[in-house]
Parts: C-alpha cells; sequence; structure tokens
C-alpha cells in the first residue's frame, strides 16, 4: 500500500478483546451473585443469549435507532426476560457492575503487540476509531498499555455519530492531520468500518476476526490474524 501515512484502527474485537474481556466479566458477576443456583440458569446459556442480544443492541446504536442509555437498560434485562427472570433491579446491578469490572480485564487480541511494534518502526502514525463509550475508550488503552502507540483516541461519543457516519472519520482525520489518500482503516465491522471508511474514501483492511468468510469487496483486503496485515503494510 503507497502513499499510507495515517493508520487508524478500530478498538474493541480488533485490538482490544472485548469478547473474552466481557466473558470473564460476566462469568465474575454471575458466580458472585449465585445466579445459577437461585435461577437454574446455566452460565454458558446465559452467555450465548446476552452476546446475541449485545450484537444486536450496537447494530441499532451503529443504525442510530436507539441510544446508549437504552442499550445499558436492556442488554442485561432482556437477557434475563430470555430465561424467565424478571428483574430490573438485578439487571442493573450486572451493567453498573460490568462496566466497572470489565477494565480489570484487559486481554488483547492476539498479534495486537507485535503488529502495532512493526507499524511504529515503519513510522507510521497510529490511531484509534471507536464506536464505544467516551469514558471507558481511553481508559481501554491506557489500562491494556497500548495507549502509547496512537497519536489520537477518537470515541464515536465525543461527536455524537458512529461509524459508519462520514462525520466520524471527518472528525477523526482533522484531529489526525491526516488526508484521506494517505489513510488505511484497519476494523473487524464490515459495515461500520469497511462500508463507512469505504464511502469517505479511505482505504480499508477488512479484519475478519472470527473467520465468517462472509463479506467481500473489490479492494478491501481481507485477513484472519493481525500478524499478517505485516504482510502488506511494509
Amino acid at each position: 500500500m503507497e502513499n499510507i501515512r495515517h493508520i487508524f484502527f478500530d478498538l474493541d474485537n480488533t485490538l482490544w478483546d472485548h469478547r473474552k474481556n466481557a466473558y470473564n466479566t460476566i462469568k465474575d458477576l454471575f458466580l458472585k451473585l449465585e445466579i445459577n443456583e437461585k435461577y437454574n440458569i446455566d452460565f454458558e446459556s446465559f452467555h450465548k443469549t446476552y452476546d446475541l442480544i449485545n450484537e444486536h443492541l450496537w447494530e441499532l446504536i451503529r443504525d442510530a435507532k436507539i441510544d446508549k442509555d437504552y442499550l445499558r437498560k436492556h442488554r442485561f434485562y432482556d437477557t434475563f426476560l430470555e430465561f424467565g427472570v424478571d428483574n430490573f433491579e438485578l439487571s442493573q446491578y450486572f451493567e453498573e457492575h460490568f462496566l466497572d469490572r470489565i477494565l480489570s480485564y484487559n486481554d488483547l487480541v492476539e498479534g495486537t503487540i507485535e503488529l502495532l511494534d512493526h507499524l511504529k518502526s515503519k513510522q507510521y502514525k497510529l490511531h484509534i476509531i471507536s464506536n464505544g463509550f467516551q469514558e471507558v475508550t481511553e481508559r481501554k488503552c491506557i489500562l491494556s498499555g497500548i495507549d502509547k502507540y496512537f497519536e489520537t483516541i477518537t470515541s464515536a461519543d465525543s461527536i455524537g455519530k458512529r461509524k459508519p457516519n462520514a462525520e466520524v472519520f471527518k472528525f477523526a482525520l482533522n484531529e489526525a492531520r491526516a488526508n484521506i489518500d494517505e489513510s488505511l482503516m484497519i476494523g473487524d465491522d464490515w459495515i461500520a468500518d469497511v462500508i463507512g471508511a469505504t464511502n469517505f474514501g479511505i482505504k480499508v483492511i477488512y479484519f475478519d476476526a472470527l473467520n465468517e468468510k462472509i463479506h467481500q469487496m473489490e479492494n478491501v483486503n481481507i485477513f484472519y490474524h493481525l500478524t499478517e496485515i505485516k504482510n502488506i503494510i511494509k
């Protein structure tokens, strides 16, 4: 890839392993509150249900159909409802403590440090564009030790828009003082990262973290492990 100087990364599940960190956090809360003993709910079934509901709600946030307050009220509440437990107070306990405790887990996606070290050694300027909450995005970077790699960290909350909205990319490039033709986006969300960046005119690498192999687009490179990206960004 020629003429690239600025590389913009998505954060959750591209670099910061949200799936793993969330799993461990929810399991801690599940065990602490003895949910299996009290409600006869299997944790793996609970987590699978939560994951589906949470992913769907984040898609609705991305598409500006709900706000973050709705997500915070419903992701655990709706999960418990699926198991016949209608207890808003319990669901909000999970929500409040989930946001606090998840930052005690800071596992990174395999290959993150190797890739970031490689790109830094090549003098690329690195940046974050996240659809996550402003109040936790920077803390995730700091607590996981990757903040030192990045020139700018942009959370969609800071401008009230979310990827794939073009305003997010415009804001992030302005903050980075980067031009479109010298910028590259790397992310794991086909719509937010790939479609959004492509429509804005930025080159894109799609990180198919789940190895789904269901998306394709002309001029979009697809990789299944972060370290593979080093092969085209030299």
